[in-house]
């Protein structure tokens, strides 16, 4: 079965949006890297496997109130399963009820309808700039 990569981020974003993590995770492959860039602070870093992803994700999630939400503003398919993908998200500090937001970047690696890679940018731009680099423009499966 085709599963388009661009189709998948982009549910796994709907499923977050929705607050069914559990759908989301489905989505990832048991041996998922996620590497966060040193621009999201202390949660920087690099994380292997779907237990230590989810925990990652469930960790910063727990930093805001219900409501926090991602808009998407692009896709780019950059081929053999890469995806960039910007978004803007947005809400409230859980403790503090402080607005917080921004726009960031991603990068996802699907294989086989599966996300094996993620990489957090904190800012568009450097997504944007780290997808022109030959693995990812020119993304491989292997």
């Amino acid at each position: 079965m085709q599963h388009d990569p661009v189709d998948v981020v982009r549910e796994q974003f709907g499923a977050t949006n929705e607050r069914d993590f559990e759908r989301a995770m489905d989505l990832y492959a048991d041996d998922v890297v996620l590497v966060v860039d040193e621009g999201w602070g202390i949660a920087s870093g690099t994380y292997e496997g779907k237990a230590a992803v989810g925990e990652w994700f469930g960790d910063w999630f727990r930093q805001f109130a219900p409501g926090y939400y991602f808009d998407i503003i692009e896709t780019r398919d950059l081929g053999g399963g890469g995806v960039l993908l910007v978004a803007r998200h947005g809400g409230a500090g859980r403790a503090s009820g402080v607005a917080v937001g921004g726009e960031t970047g991603y990068l996802y690696r699907v294989v086989d309808g599966q996300v094996v890679r993620v990489e957090l940018f904190s800012t568009s731009a450097g997504a944007v700039e780290a997808a022109s680099l030959p693995q990812w423009s020119e993304a491989k499966t292997d």
